[in-house]
């Protein structure tokens, strides 16, 4: 998933059939997504009042130990879901805008048909 942040891989997939590299690289995508940890991470991040979290605030909050969460925020930022700014000795994440909205268009809406 080394593409351009704000960019995927494909037409969202409601516009036709997705070639395989593209599915894949978009099922790459969902897939760091399908983790309950990664998603409560992503969504303190989006909720955080100052629009970005230190890492030293979202250990507790997720139960989890300081390595796992500093993982799962790894991935996070891997996949362009998040950035990272280190500050002295703790990373501090923001959410990238415009790779989530890259996401839902990706989506695309949902074809109408019969029900």
């Amino acid at each position: 998933m080394e593409r351009d942040v704000a960019t995927l891989c494909c037409p969202p997939v409601t516009a036709g059939v997705l070639g395989e590299d593209d599915a894949a690289e978009l099922a790459a995508l969902f897939k760091v997504l399908a983790d309950p940890a990664r998603l409560r991470l992503l969504s303190m991040v989006a909720a955080a009042d100052a629009g970005e979290a230190c890492a030293c605030d979202l250990v507790e909050p997720v139960g989890r130990s300081q390595p796992t969460v500093s993982h799962h925020l790894g991935l996070l930022v891997e996949a362009g879901l998040l950035e990272r700014e280190k500050r002295g000795k703790w990373a501090w994440y923001r959410v990238v805008p415009d790779r989530l909205a890259a996401l839902r268009e990706a989506l695309g809406p949902v074809p109408a048909g019969p029900r």
